[in-house]
């Protein structure tokens, strides 16, 4: 085996684009291999710990629900004994709303892998989501793609797996309440106590990115407050979790509508980690 060899299972449901991650680690330089059954994934690994080849030092594989459905719960514990034999094995998990997922399967035309002239696609999901509760649960990183397209799918694995991993990489990530609080995250701040740029008819056509509302929100002692609070709290807790091994910490900003104060904070707090040498990425939900 490589010293640092390094291998992430890709998982997900179906539609939540897997292909598209499995795609972007092979431009990345891993060795992928996608649709592994989990009867081979053992003999894998055994290839990886005796396997001389540079090639095999970082390897992706994608494992999903047509993959022995009675065997995907033994995968968590095939993961643990990759670990205790030096192997970096990390799992990442791909999910969408039911809803995105019917729609994604219906504009393309493809067949969900699990449906059959008796199962219906809705149904066919649903059972998916069954078989991966293993998975997902053990997971070290998982992602919704609901409101992401392919090219912010793409950027997100390019800046999630890459780099030093000896550092917790962090996705900072505003959104609008009355669309829904994003899944899979690690913490939530709500910022709709902050003065609201919407009721200045002027700053309504505006976001958070740009220098009117971002100069109306850095006059309120508030805001200021805000920001520096969760710049402070963060700055304590972010080592605590890099130190107990993390590797993907998530963090949302919340507003009513996604589109000024949730965006300003996550772009201060983006801005701020990033210049403290953090390996950071932020995302502005709503604005896509």
């Amino acid at each position: 085996m490589t010293a640092g060899t390094k291998l992430l299972i890709l998982t997900g449901l179906s539609g939540s684009g897997k292909s598209i991650a499995l795609h972007t680690l092979e431009d990345l330089g891993y060795y992928c291999i996608d649709n592994l059954p989990v009867c081979l994934f053992e003999a894998f690994s055994k290839h990886l710990i005796e396997a001389p080849e540079a090639a095999f030092q970082s390897s992706a594989v994608g494992i999903d629900a047509r993959s022995q459905p009675d065997k995907l719960g033994r995968l968590p514990k095939m993961v643990d004994k990759m670990r205790e034999q030096g192997i970096n094995c990390e799992m990442i998990f791909l999910e969408a709303q039911s809803d995105t997922l019917i729609k994604r399967f219906s504009e393309t035309r493809r067949k969900h892998p699990l449906s059959t002239a008796d199962i219906s696609l809705d149904e066919a999901i649903k059972r998916e989501r069954v078989l991966l509760e293993p998975l997902i649960s053990n997971a070290d990183l998982c992602i919704d793609t609901t409101h992401t397209n392919l090219h912010e799918l793409r950027d997100l694995i390019r800046g999630r797996v890459s780099g030093d991993k000896q550092q917790v990489s962090l996705l900072v990530e505003s959104f609008g309440f009355k669309h829904g609080v994003p899944r899979d995250i690690d913490f939530v701040f709500d910022v709709r106590c902050l003065p609201n740029p919407h009721w200045q008819a002027e700053l309504r056509p505006f976001t958070g990115l740009d220098g009117p509302v971002a100069q109306f929100l850095e006059n309120s002692e508030d805001t200021r407050q805000m920001r520096d609070d969760l710049i402070r709290f963060l700055e304590e807790w972010i080592p605590r979790f890099e130190a107990d091994g993390r590797s993907y910490l998530t963090i949302a900003i919340g507003c009513t509508g996604g589109q000024h104060r949730s965006v300003f904070i996550t772009d201060q707090l983006f801005r701020h980690f990033k210049s403290q040498g953090h390996k950071i990425l932020s995302r502005h939900r709503e604005l896509s």
